[in-house]
């Protein structure tokens, strides 16, 4: 038999010596109480337990060992039975410690020496392990007091006892009172779990037998068994496998499952009462057995009965559950039986009832239909046929403006002009320009009459009226049919609407005739049984005498009056919607191509008007520049008389009897002159600014023409550059304390204080530096007071030396870095002024160009809370303004892509502008930085929102752009607040063109100076 051959091998492997036994020293040990729990069980009377105490040491032991048997040696040859080595348990693939019992080839029978269980394992899943793990086991086997198996055990019998000792001890904490111990370490003892002797129970079960006593010590008799006997008795034993605990942070052991079966290897069951069966790959086991004296034949016919027998266990619970779900479903059915008698004496109950109501409700009740027909009768319902819809095509088609004649020939004529005027403006020549001209002049006369024409012809159309009546048209369909979706346009679309329309109309028709019909009818009906039912009428007339059967009448009223009521309220279905949405949809895209027909029509117009406006007095000849040639006349007298005043004023000064009152008035015409020099600059500005707009629209000749008055400069500049202004006819205060790199003074303009920044230029670089600055006054211009940047007000070129001249606002003390060093700035104040540094990096970006050179001094913070972007070096590339390291407490401004040889970028810029935040953020706190100088901003505690910008900003800026800084959380005001807009409240910003030509009295100017905070600026 192929369970007795192994159980055999196994008996052989551990025979257990019984002469071996050896009395405890009473002194010491005898009756000494050990606290264990139970890990293994071998028979009814043997088990293997771990101490409580080695808890601790269990959990070290495993760590070891997963951190060192993976990477040790496996074992190969011979192996020493008494080494302690590493083995790979096959359950939960864990190492743990263990002992080999028998080698045959490459096979071998461990014993994990901590547990108690055995296995058979490849050689090449045990490893060599370090000695200091080479200590002895924390298991230890144990035997119960005074029993012992009895001889001749069936095998069932010998499992019912091993379960039931199992049941006893496994994973239970159990005192174990010592009597003796073997020489093999067996530990003879009296086990206790509470107040249960399990010695007894297991007796009492009838699994063991009482042994003789000794005359010392109550201990099983010490004679040496017969060892074929006990080979026999291991015969009934299954190899024992070890449960896995319920509570595994107390104690670690190769997994199994103890519940009441034990199994084996965690592959095999057996049942209490059931033989034994092994899977295949364990009668490996076979090559360990040395002895069988258990017939193969009584083993095999007992496994068949053990089988028929859960053969027809199994039957029997089939047949009880089938059983009690037959006896559910006939309670089940008698329920619902007795469910539908109830319902049906309640369903005649109720129609007894309605019968006696029967026909007064019946025509309460098409009353009630009557009356809601008569509403819906009164609301329009041409909606659901699309009535609206054929009503807009039919005004869409009565007076439709779909082209006009004189507006081909007006367009055919101005690309012809178009081109005209582009060959002017790309001529450089004056000679070929004269030509050009002439042809341009042809060509403009012919257009003149096209648009007088044309003007003509769309005054006569009522294209206001029409457009108003198109979007009146629009607005009422979308409020009842809402967006539109987007489609072809196609006329199969409206010829399927029209038919679908007249069949809907033809089927409305038909039901309501047949429902006024039916009305008719019943009226007739109660009228001629008045005559039957009215005693005070003679004659005598009988029930054959009404017309036709009433419940006919009823009946036919009743159905003509729901399918009117049906169709008037009931949704439309799909089709219907698809028809009335596209063609709602078509009708939508014929008014919109309209309207943009009467729109580009209106703008034509527009331009019509303008260009007649404008040639009329210029026909056939150029606009006249005499105007600005007399304001610069009149500019060269004034700055004349302003020069004679300042030499006048210089030697009044220099003279020895100078008068102090002489000396004050001419300060005072000095004073006036200046102002009187400005306005006229402004005036010629102002000229400069309608020259342009002609040049660019009608006139591109002008430059050609008049290359003295410098027209394409002004245009090149965008505005920016001014012929008249000169350095020495301004007062201004030499700022040496700003800057050591370049000329830099302080003024007075109109009130405003102002700040002359000296450039030195060449040839070249005069051109670079003016297309510089023109890029970065026109990104000014296009966002007026929301660009976030400081405004340029004049650039101008100094005559007798080679610098140019930027004039800008002048801000005290307003930079972040002086403000810093006086009042820091709250970390409110610090988010809105950094929120307008973002608006004039997202202005500067929007227009491509690149700051680099975004650092402390050159950020401002107007009133505390209006932030602003300085100007920067126009003499100077991107590359070169960014190659200038600027710190900011012990940080670098430079981004890293900078660092290592990269252009700057918008990223670049957003980096500067992070540190600048974080610097305003954290105040006077140190910075820790990365190997690259990133600061690291986790070090810092702040706002979760601010955080998270800092870290995008400096960390992730590649994916950031200035417009989604704008937008961040942080900058975000709660509902109902806003900020205010300082650019509204600081009244030194520059003119704008309206107030250019104006000059503040010097009461204005002193209430004005009372508003300002003091700004510095970029130096």
């Amino acid at each position: 038999m192929w369970g007795q051959r192994l159980f055999a091998g196994l008996a052989e492997a551990e025979s257990v010596s019984f002469s071996g036994l050896v009395q405890m020293d009473e002194d010491t040990h005898y009756n000494k109480v050990e606290d264990v729990v139970g890990s293994h069980v071998e028979d009814a009377v043997t088990f293997w337990a771990q101490n409580i105490s080695k808890n601790k040491d269990i959990m070290k032991l495993s760590c070891s060992l997963s951190e060192v048997c993976p990477h040790a040696n496996s074992v190969f040859g011979n192996l020493d039975s008494k080494k302690i080595y590493g083995g790979l348990f096959s359950e939960d693939k864990c190492w743990y410690r263990c002992k080999v019992l028998k080698t045959i080839s490459d096979k071998c029978l461990v014993r994990y020496i901590d547990y108690g269980n055995t296995e058979i394992l490849n050689q090449s899943d045990i490893v060599e392990i370090p000695l200091e793990l080479q200590f002895s086991s924390i298991a230890k086997k144990y035997r119960l007091w005074g029993l012992q198996i009895p001889s001749g055990q069936e095998v069932t019998q010998f499992d019912q006892g091993r379960t039931f000792l199992g049941s006893l001890i496994f994973e239970k904490e159990i005192k174990m009172r010592i009597k003796a111990t073997y020489q093999d370490g067996t530990v003879i003892a009296q086990a206790e779990y509470g107040t249960v002797d399990i010695g007894e129970e297991v007796a009492k079960k009838g699994f063991a037998e009482k042994c003789r006593l000794t005359s010392g010590i109550d201990v099983c008799e010490a004679k040496k068994p017969d060892p074929s006997q006990l080979a026999l008795r291991s015969l009934k034993n299954p190899i024992p496998l070890w449960g896995r605990r319920s509570n595994q942070s107390s104690f670690n052991r190769p997994k199994g499952q103890f519940n009441g079966k034990l199994t084996l290897d965690a592959k095999y069951e057996t049942n209490a009462g059931n033989h034994v069966t092994f899977p295949k790959e364990n009668l490996a086991a076979v090559d360990f057995n040395l002895v069988s004296n258990v017939s193969l034949a009584k083993i095999k016919q007992d496994q068949k009965l053990i089988e028929e027998n859960e053969k027809l266990k199994t039957e029997k619970e089939v047949l009880l559950e089938n059983y009690k779900a037959l006896e559910m479903k006939v309670e089940q059915t008698a329920q619902e039986l007795q469910q539908e008698k109830t319902t049906t004496m309640d369903l005649t109950k109720h129609l007894e009832s309605t019968l006696k109501t029967f026909v007064g409700t019946r025509l309460k009740n098409l009353a009630a239909k009557v009356k809601l027909l008569k509403e819906i009768r009164h609301i329009n319902i041409s909606i659901r046929f699309g009535n609206d819809l054929s009503d807009a095509m039919q005004v869409l088609n009565e007076g439709s403006f779909t082209t006009l004649e004189s507006l081909n020939e007006l367009e055919k004529i101005w690309a012809e002009y178009n081109v005209a005027q582009e060959k002017i403006k790309t001529c450089h020549d004056e000679s070929e320009g004269s030509i050009l001209i002439a042809k341009r002049n042809e060509v403009q006369q012919n257009l003149f009459m096209a648009v007088d024409v044309f003007i003509l012809e769309v005054d006569e159309l009522p294209l206001d009226k029409r457009l108003k009546t198109l979007q009146d048209l629009s607005t009422s369909l979308e409020a009842v049919y809402g967006k539109a979706k987007e489609g072809t346009n196609s006329e199969e679309i409206l010829r399927k609407f029209y038919d679908w329309q007249c069949n809907k109309r033809e089927e409305f028709a038909s039901i309501r005739s047949e429902t006024e019909a039916s009305l008719q009818h019943l009226v007739a009906w109660f009228q001629s049984s008045q005559k039957v039912f009215d005693l005070s009428l003679g004659g005598l007339l009988t029930s054959e005498d009404m017309i036709g059967n009433i419940d006919e009448i009823l009946e036919k009223t009743e159905s003509s009056v729901c399918k009117e009521l049906e169709i008037s309220l009931i949704e439309q279905g799909v089709i219907d919607k698809e028809i009335i949405l596209s063609t709602y949809s078509q009708v939508l895209q014929k008014i919109h191509s309209e309207e943009k027909f009467i729109a580009t029509l209106l703008a034509k117009y527009k331009d019509s008007v303008e260009f007649k406006n404008q040639i009329t007095d210029c026909l056939n000849k150029s606009p006249s520049v005499d105007y600005l040639l007399s304001i610069k006349k009149t500019l060269k007298g004034l700055k004349a008389q302003l020069r004679w005043k300042l030499v006048e004023k210089s030697n009044l000064e220099e003279s020895d009897d100078h008068d102090g009152t002489e000396i004050e008035k001419i300060k005072q015409e000095i004073t006036q002159l200046r102002n009187s020099i400005f306005q006229e600059i402004y005036h010629e500005r102002e000229e400069y600014e309608k020259l342009n707009t002609l040049t660019q629209k009608w006139f591109p000749e002008l430059p050609l023409l008049y290359p003295e008055i410098g027209l394409l400069k002004y245009m090149n500049s965008g505005g920016l550059l001014t012929m008249s202004l000169e350095r020495d006819l301004l007062d201004t205060e030499p700022m040496k304390e700003l800057s050591s790199k370049r000329s830099l003074g302080c003024s007075d303009v109109n009130g405003q204080p102002v700040l002359l920044k000296g450039y030195s230029v060449d040839v070249d670089t005069e051109g670079r530096m003016i297309q510089r600055a023109a890029s970065y006054h026109r990104a000014c211009e296009d966002s007026k007071e929301e660009s976030g940047l400081l405004p340029l007000i004049f650039l101008f070129l100094c005559k007798s030396e080679p610098v140019a001249y930027l004039m800008v606002p002048y801000y005290p003390k307003a930079n972040l870095s002086a403000i810093q060093a006086s009042m820091p700035l709250t970390s409110e104040e610090a988010l809105k002024v950094m929120k307008g540094v973002a608006r004039g990096l997202h202005t500067l970006h929007n227009a491509n160009i690149i700051h680099g050179s975004l650092h402390q001094n050159n950020v401002f913070a107007l009133n505390r809370e209006q932030g602003i972007v300085g100007d920067f070096d126009f003499t100077k590339s991107e590359s070169q303004r960014a190659s200038v390291n600027m710190m900011l407490g012990g940080l670098s401004l430079i981004s890293p892509e900078l660092k290592i040889g990269k252009p700057p970028s918008a990223s670049s810029d957003l980096y500067a502008y992070g540190c600048l935040l974080l610097w305003l953020s954290v105040h006077n706190q140190e910075f820790e930085t990365s190997e690259d100088g990133i600061p690291k901003v986790n070090q810092f505690h702040l706002d979760d929102n601010v955080k998270s910008l800092l870290i995008s900003l400096i960390h992730f800026r590649s994916s950031m752009t200035a417009e989604q800084v704008l937008n961040a959380e942080c900058f975000l005001l709660p509902k109902g607040k806003s900020l205010p807009n300082p650019e509204k409240e600081i009244e030194y910003i520059p003119h704008n063109k309206e107030d250019e030509s104006k000059v503040e009295s010097s009461d204005r100017y002193k209430e004005r100076q009372e508003l300002v905070t003091p700004a510095l600026t970029d130096v």
